[in-house]
């Protein structure tokens, strides 16, 4: 149920570039379907309760910087390729990393430090700023079939990989914060968590004003599968894994999301991934794995 959840997240960008509407509406629907999911959901599991009205404020707040996170990596997808945007966005647990001693009071060890500078570099190797000399591409095959902005690399990618850091340190803020929060069930905090993420995203959906004629019928079934399946249906099996589940067996089953999407957008959308890009992915991913094995013991 894990792996199948994390899959499922690896898809969401793929999904993206076949909406051809604004990542605020995309967001908004996300947030409303997906909490009235996990809403009907906690119901029959008989685990809603009445929260404290500071508590459901925290977990609204929570909810707000998730509707933004989304807003923002969404937008990523269009200004860059999926597998760099989706990379960028894996910055977060070294963000959370290094923010570890002034929140949590927790030492930064040389592992921790030697892992954030490892993350460090595979985002110079990934983004392009520290290039490999004399490396052709892994893939020159061109774009992939997309709606919105392509995913070549020119002066639109610095903004996706931008908006791609902005969203991971909204993450890494929603992390943060999630764990100042206790004595709620899990399928509890996600309902409330995603309707105010989904409520936090409207202005911005009706601020963008979709065309009518974006509307077609395939693009508002994709966004009721974004909403249903990749985060009501996806939360469930996710929570579902874990009542089951070591916490470092589930920390090392969320990386599964990224491997996914960049195996995606590679068969799917046909983006180029650079050896640079590899060796950085790589990095990334693989220091932030060794950091979070770190912590849990």
């Amino acid at each position: 149920m894990l792996a199948a959840a994390m899959l499922i997240w690896g898809s969401v960008g793929v999904f993206r570039r076949y909406i051809p509407l604004s990542s605020g509406l995309l967001a908004c629907v996300r947030g409303l379907l997906g909490g009235l999911f996990m809403a009907a959901l906690t119901r029959l599991k008989g685990k809603a309760a009445p929260l404290a009205p500071r508590l459901r404020l925290q977990l609204a707040a929570i909810g707000a910087m998730i509707g933004l996170n989304w807003i923002l990596l969404f937008e990523a997808y269009n200004h860059t390729t999926v597998s760099i945007a989706t990379l960028c966005y894996y910055m977060q647990p070294t963000l959370v990393m290094l923010l570890s001693p002034i929140v949590f009071k927790e030492p930064l060890t040389r592992r921790k430090l030697i892992c954030a500078a490892l993350s460090l570099l595979g985002m110079a190797l990934v983004s392009g700023v520290l290039p490999l000399p004399g490396v052709a591409p892994v893939s020159s095959v061109g774009p992939g079939p997309n709606v919105g902005p392509g995913p070549n690399v020119g002066p639109d990618h610095w903004t996706g990989i931008g908006l791609g850091l902005a969203a991971a340190a909204l993450y890494a803020g929603v992390v943060i914060m999630n764990k100042r929060v206790h004595g709620v069930d899990a399928y509890q905090r996600a309902t409330v968590e995603l309707l105010s993420a989904g409520l936090v995203a409207l202005p911005a959906a009706l601020l963008r004003g979709d065309p009518p004629g974006a509307f077609s019928a395939g693009a508002i079934l994709l966004l009721i599968t974004v909403g249903v399946v990749h985060t009501g249906v996806a939360y469930a099996l996710y929570f579902a894994g874990m009542e089951r589940l070591p916490a470092q067996t589930i920390a090392l089953f969320s990386y599964i999301d990224p491997a996914a999407a960049l195996l995606f957008s590679a068969l799917l959308l046909r983006e180029p991934l650079t050896a640079g890009g590899v060796l950085g992915a790589a990095l990334i991913l693989g220091s932030a794995i060794a950091g979070e094995r770190a912590e849990i013991r």
